[in-house]
């Protein structure tokens, strides 16, 4: 089977994505399970380092670094094939894959998490 991959932007010009990797598990609440997309969870600071990162969930605070993947992913986005004069035969269904991104790094985050307290 022949999968079609269109990139409009260019070899150097796709967007640059990176996969953040946490230790342990990332649980929602009950409340939100019907609601996860967009949701946001923290917040994710690249302070004065350009290799240093924090991500803040609640009151935790977690340190990481940015690290390079050894082989490149695409991010792919599945488009309907609407062109007549190209055959959507070799392709599955009649669709083409999109080039949306491409990750070349992975932001790891692999210590215990720090408690943010304030006192009042």
């Amino acid at each position: 089977m022949q999968i079609r991959i269109k990139c409009s932007c260019g070899a150097e010009s796709c967007r640059e994505w990176a996969i953040i990797e946490l230790q342990g598990v990332v649980e929602v609440q009950p409340s939100f399970q019907d609601r996860l997309q967009n949701l946001v969870i923290g917040q994710l600071c690249r302070p004065s380092s350009q290799e240093s990162y924090t991500f803040t969930v609640g009151y935790h605070e977690l340190t990481g670094s940015k690290v390079p993947l050894k082989k490149p992913l695409l991010v792919l986005k599945k488009a309907k094939c609407m062109d007549v004069d190209q055959s959507c035969e070799g392709s599955s269904a009649g669709s083409d894959l999109e080039v949306v991104g491409v990750i070349r790094h992975r932001i790891l985050f692999n210590t215990r998490p720090q408690a943010l307290i304030s006192k009042p």
